[in-house]
């Protein structure tokens, strides 16, 4: 019997697990049993962990690739480096509010999905805590799943059976129409999958939606957005939601193809660190009866 415990993280979705050190995970060992909470729960807690850099990229990849949004720009033999979601400098200071770094940071408090931009989007972020401001900067979770379920057929009826577009720059222009001309974000071409994602495993489906998404088949932009903005208020009510406030050695980690988040402010004066790394869907995560033509 595995040694360790769950406690619900809210109503619809999410667990934390306690009695466990992540470090100690193998494909072997607990990972297998980890993986299907993962399937069933769409997001798992781990609080006071040790997790130094090599064992999160170890722990990221028991779930797939992991994804390296760089590796065009890498010099040969330059060694993968863990992306930080941070407000500081090399120096040690903190970026403006309105420094382009800064605003960057501002577009993940749009709700998304990691990744639907790619041509292999992401399965999972493992994000651990490095650095934490006095009051602020929590990071939400808001379920797909759940809400595609309680969701009225009405609105179903909208994207049922209809492919969505994702593109980089469509979440950067609604903070900075500068951010968004940026190379970072214009780096791959739109993205077009389908707007409903059936977990392999235990056949649950749903919403696959981003503040990347900017089109949907069958409709004009402005109508695709006034939709997509109805979608998006209904998956983040709030009983479908989780705010989890930081602390230093929480990892927390979630199912990009049932889950949105987003992060919350905090004051730009303070330092706030997260080492956060996305693994790839594979096959075996339903990534082919996702992908629509260009």
């Amino acid at each position: 019997m595995p040694s360790f415990h769950t406690i619900p993280l809210a109503p619809h979705f999410g667990v934390e697990v306690t009695g466990l050190a992540l470090s100690d995970l193998s494909a072997e060992h607990l990972f297998p049993e980890i993986r299907a909470l993962f399937e069933e729960h769409s997001a798992l807690l781990f609080r006071a962990q040790d997790l130094r850099d090599d064992k999160h990229i170890e722990l990221a990849r028991l779930f797939g690739p992991i994804e390296d949004r760089y590796a065009d720009e890498r010099k040969p033999g330059e060694p993968f480096t863990i992306p930080k979601v941070s407000n500081v400098r090399e120096d040690g200071t903190t970026t403006d509010e309105m420094d382009l770094h800064t605003l960057n940071l501002k577009s993940n408090f749009l709700w998304h999905s990691d990744s639907t931009f790619l041509p292999v989007p992401a399965l999972v972020n493992v994000i651990t805590a490095r650095v934490v401001p006095s009051r602020g900067g929590a990071t939400e979770l808001a379920s797909t799943r759940a809400a595609w379920a309680a969701m009225p057929e009405r609105l179903k009826a909208k994207v049922r059976g209809r492919g969505l577009w994702h593109r980089y720059s469509h979440s950067r222009r609604k903070i900075s129409p500068e951010l968004a001309e940026l190379p970072m974000f214009n780096k791959w071409p739109d993205q077009h999958w389908q707007a409903v994602w059936q977990n392999p495993v235990n056949g649950r489906e749903a919403l696959y939606i981003a503040s990347h998404a900017f089109l949907i088949d069958g409709y004009d932009e402005a109508e695709s957005q006034k939709i997509l903005d109805e979608l998006m208020a209904f998956c983040t009510r709030p009983e479908f939601v989780y705010s989890h406030r930081w602390q230093v050695g929480d990892v927390l980690l979630w199912d990009q193809r049932a889950v949105l988040h987003r992060g919350t402010p905090w004051p730009y004066d303070e330092p706030r660190t997260l080492s956060s790394i996305c693994a790839s869907v594979t096959e075996a995560d339903g990534i082919e009866r996702m992908r629509l033509p260009a």
